[in-house]
């Protein structure tokens, strides 16, 4: 497979296009950004462990039933994906109260939550990824009716899946958010699932493991983020 011109470069990835029409190069780079933008820094090795850390997690979730864009790990820091056609609204569950929900609705964090929340929200950094319902996608056109409820379904079906091979491991999964797009007709996954892109404490101390780490201060990011690797079976 032949690898083209870059397509997109986001805050810790890039994208590029291949000699294959229906297939992309996802690089993993060790940037890592945080409050839209605000805070940056590059962390050593980051980019090698999201890429694994996101392989591991997408076959678990294809063995599950869970369909992914991820096809297969490329190199330390790539790995070769669908092209999706991307529906732009991002989709958010809550186990645990924390970040954002905590600020909008003045709850403790910590907080249990059963069941869990669901949200979903625009993916839009100038606006700052508002917050949008159905009807909202439907009325714009982003996604039918029935991809709304594929999207929810198998939103859930990962929460499902993942919060056990992490509470397996001694992890709480406080909450994510996932993307979702088109492949030849079909809703699919389209998104990574690192500690870039969720919460995970531990469930002992409830210490942060995840991208709160970077985003307050604590130190430790990667370091964190190659312990979670350890303690679910990622061969890094």
């Amino acid at each position: 497979m032949q690898k083209k011109d870059e397509l997109y470069a986001g805050k810790a990835k890039s994208v590029y296009a291949t000699d294959d029409p229906d297939r992309l190069i996802l690089l993993f780079r060790d940037d890592t950004s945080a409050f839209d933008g605000e805070k940056v820094a590059q962390l050593e090795h980051k980019g090698m462990v999201n890429n694994k850390f996101n392989a591991f997690i997408m076959q678990k979730l294809e063995a599950g039933g869970v369909p992914t864009h991820f096809d297969s790990l490329l190199s330390e820091q790539e790995s070769v994906v669908k092209r999706l056609d991307m529906i732009p609204v991002e989709c958010v569950v809550r186990n645990i109260s924390a970040g954002s929900l905590c600020r909008r609705l003045g709850v403790p964090e910590g907080k249990d939550l059963d069941p869990p929340t669901f949200e979903f929200f625009l993916k839009d950094d100038e606006r700052h990824d508002p917050m949008v319902n159905e009807y909202h996608i439907r009325a714009f056109g982003w996604a039918s009716e029935d991809e709304v409820e594929q999207m929810k379904a198998l939103t859930f079906k990962v929460n499902d899946i993942l919060k056990q091979l992490f509470l397996d491991a001694g992890l709480l999964l406080v909450d994510y958010k996932l993307e979702f797009g088109r492949f030849k007709g079909k809703v699919t996954l389209g998104d990574e699932f690192t500690p870039d892109g969720c919460r995970l404490w531990d469930a002992a101390t409830r210490d942060k493991l995840d991208k709160d780490r970077f985003r307050q201060g604590l130190g430790g990011v990667v370091e964190a983020y190659e312990a979670v690797a350890r303690r679910i079976g990622v061969p890094l």
